[in-house]
C-alpha cells in the first residue's frame, strides 16, 4: 500500500492528512512533509493518523523526529489518533503505547479538536 500525504491550513496550525503504511519506504514523505511546513515558517503541525494503517520502527522514528524539530524551533506538533475502538488508525495507537513513548505527544480523537484553541489532549 502506498503512503498519501495532504496537507491544509485551519487557523495557525498546519495539517497533515497521512493515509497508508508508515514504514521504511514511505516515512521519508512525512518526514519532508513536516520539515516543507517548518521551512515555511509554519511550527505549528497537526499529523492525522486516523487512516494510517500501519507503523513500524522507521514510522515510529519520523514521528519522535518530528517532535524534536517542533520543539527545537518553538513550535507544537499534535498527533490525531482515534481515541479507542476505531479500525482505523488504532494501530499507531497501539504500537506508541507499546514502545512506551505514547505519552510523549499531544493525541486528539480528530482534526477539529486538534486545532481548537484550550482543547485538553486525550490522556496516555
Amino acid at each position: 500500500m502506498t503512503l498519501t500525504v495532504a496537507e491544509t491550513v485551519q487557523a495557525e496550525w498546519t495539517v497533515l492528512r497521512i493515509r497508508g503504511e508508515l514504514d521504511l519506504l514511505t516515512s521519508p514523505a512525512v518526514r519532508q512533509s513536516v520539515h516543507d511546513a517548518v521551512a515555511a515558517g509554519r511550527h505549528d503541525v497537526v499529523l492525522d493518523l486516523s487512516e494510517v494503517l500501519f507503523c513500524d520502527s522507521s514510522g515510529v522514528g519520523v514521528l519522535i523526529a518530528a517532535r524534536r524539530l517542533m520543539r527545537s524551533c518553538g513550535g507544537r506538533l499534535r498527533l490525531v489518533l482515534p481515541a479507542r475502538g476505531a479500525e482505523e488508525g488504532s494501530h499507531v495507537n497501539r504500537v506508541l503505547a507499546a514502545l512506551g513513548v505514547r505519552r510523549l505527544f499531544d493525541v486528539y480523537p480528530d482534526p477539529a479538536t486538534a486545532v481548537t484553541p484550550d482543547t485538553r489532549p486525550l490522556s496516555a
